[in-house]
């Protein structure tokens, strides 16, 4: 697990950063590499992401550094496709010097993420925002609003500045 140890060597935390296919979720991955790196040198940083139950036409936006397709895929497809881009999210972090650990659970994001954080003992969740206005996020929601309430941990809401 992702351990990073206290300097008076006390308790042991965990930092996870929830991903999914957008910019602002790439944005915080590198945003938590580069501003944690010390605390992470140790051990590996959680990266968590969710899939959406089973269902019929699903649609997938893959980005985390690549220009924005969407398609439709199957919940296999779907499948393949979370675990390609945790495997990305894996090398980035190993360019800058970070072993990371993958999950992936399925299930509605915003509660997936909540149980991942008290299933895996983790103490710090980091989340990327996607910037939605008022209005979408009052029909929509909000996954980093939901976990800031809901979350068993601090939570830490990287924006990127535009």
């Amino acid at each position: 697990m992702a351990e990073v140890v206290a300097i008076n060597g006390g308790d042991k935390r965990k930092v996870m950063v929830a991903i999914d296919e957008s910019e602002c979720s790439h944005h915080a991955l590198v945003w938590a590499l580069d501003n944690l790196k010390d605390s992470l040198v140790n051990s590996p940083l959680v990266v968590f992401m969710a899939q959406p139950p089973s269902q019929q036409n699903l649609s997938f936006a893959a980005n985390l550094g690549l220009a924005r397709m969407y398609c439709p895929v199957s919940a296999e497809q779907h499948r393949k496709l979370t675990l390609a881009l945790l495997e990305k999210a894996k090398e980035i972090c190993a360019a800058r010097g970070v072993s990371a650990e993958t999950i992936t659970e399925v299930g509605d994001p915003k509660v997936a993420i909540c149980d991942a954080v008290e299933k895996n003992n983790v103490t710090l969740l980091i989340l990327g925002d996607h910037g939605l206005g008022r209005i979408k996020q009052a029909i929509l929601g909000s996954v980093s609003n939901y976990c800031v309430q809901y979350a068993k941990c601090p939570v830490l809401v990287v924006k990127k500045a535009h």
